[in-house]
């Protein structure tokens, strides 16, 4: 799944995809390098990033959604929103894929998923407020991976009793998000027998680690900045791809 970001303040690559050109120059680039789905998101996730409304978000989305749909069809579009107006407005336009960073806690999100047909990826997050809870990344307090996948558990249980067909869901494990480095090494390091505790398909995980800062400090060069980091990106998924996962989201394919 390549990445194409819609923001002004992304941590990876925020403010360059910005012009409608720009972003189809980079999904066609995403795509010729070996993308078989575009993940559009047009709100900033990064540590300390101010929510966006429902009008703002669907106007940097809407006239890339429309123009991929004409320019290249066929190609599956997954839409990265945590908010219902947004997921609702992409389903109209023709989104296959619903990408929600907070699990789908919210009922609305929850109930449009329920009705729709489309699939749906759940991600692990903690939230804070109408944003993201993100502690200092060095605090060392949290040192294995249990909460992480009672959490990722809890999404996983929320999306069965709605009633939502497993086959539907991807699980991301959501590295970074309200993880410190510790944590995300264990979690990292928990992936061989994820799905197992979870009970779920490794083929029906999706790992989002591009460029993710927990790949550069376990490399020790906490410092490199995240474009310089598709390297380390690849080093990771080749790793995960041993043990069977098979859905990455990353910002740079090849």
């Amino acid at each position: 799944m390549g990445i194409l970001n819609l923001t002004p303040d992304s941590f990876s690559d925020g403010g360059q995809f910005n012009d409608l050109e720009a972003a189809l120059v980079q999904a066609r680039t995403l795509v010729d390098s070996g993308a078989g789905m575009l993940d559009l998101g047009a709100e900033s996730t990064r540590p300390g990033a101010a929510p966006v409304d429902a009008d703002t978000e669907w106007s940097r989305l809407e006239p890339v959604v429309a123009a991929l749909k004409e320019q290249l069809p066929g190609l599956p579009l997954s839409l990265d929103t945590r908010h219902a107006a947004v997921a609702a407005r992409g389903l109209e336009a023709g989104i296959d894929v619903m990408n929600d960073v907070t699990g789908f806690s919210d009922p609305d999100m929850l109930e449009l998923a329920r009705r729709s047909d489309c699939g749906l990826i759940a991600m692990r997050s903690r939230l804070a407020g109408p944003g993201f809870h993100m502690p200092p990344y060095d605090d060392p307090s949290s040192r294995d991976a249990e909460k992480a996948i009672a959490e990722l558990r809890t999404i996983r249980n929320r999306l069965q009793e709605a009633g939502i067909e497993d086959g539907r869901v991807l699980l991301d494990p959501g590295f970074g998000f309200g993880t410190t480095f510790e944590e995300d090494q264990a979690l990292w390091g928990a992936l061989p027998r994820l799905p197992k505790a979870l009970d779920w398909p490794v083929e029906r995980f999706c790992i989002g680690i591009s460029r993710k800062r927990f790949l550069a400090a376990r490399a020790g060069t906490p410092g490199l900045p995240p474009a310089q980091r598709d390297a380390l990106t690849a080093i990771a998924h080749a790793e995960a791809s041993k043990w069977g996962y098979r859905v990455f989201r990353t910002h740079a394919l090849g």
